[in-house]
């Protein structure tokens, strides 16, 4: 089902660019290449067509676009995780005493300070 509703968003996607692109932006387009008086469709009606056209399938597009979410293959829980999170579980496993490494964000273990003197004592 997923693959079928891919292809029909893609065949809306082609056909919308080809609409758009028979359009003329001052109103032209498909209806100037007809120049006789007895016309089947007006300037009008061809500019009523295509606007329709362009709507409807752009809707379309998005109608599907939503659509296909709910179809999208979702991978198994047990069989399909990702190779860094198997890592993860296969170290614990293997050895769990085993220390991770901290990537710098441990804190280090402080020190006990070791008294200096102070310089104003020192000049004494």
């Amino acid at each position: 089902m997923y693959v079928f509703i891919s292809i029909l968003i893609l065949i809306a996607s082609i056909l919308l660019i080809l609409i758009v692109l028979i359009q003329n932006s001052k109103g032209g387009g498909l209806a100037s290449g007809f120049s006789s008086s007895n016309q089947i469709m007006g300037v009008r009606k061809t500019t009523d067509f295509l606007e329709k056209a362009t709507w409807t399938l752009a809707g379309a597009v998005i109608v599907l676009s939503i659509i296909i979410t709910a179809f999208i293959p979702r991978a198994e829980q047990n069989g399909n995780q990702s190779e860094i999170k198997q890592q993860v579980n296969d170290a614990v496993t293997i050895d769990p005493n085993a220390v991770s490494p901290d990537f710098g964000t441990a804190q280090q273990a402080e020190t006990p300070a070791q008294e200096t003197p102070a310089p104003a004592a020192e000049q004494k």
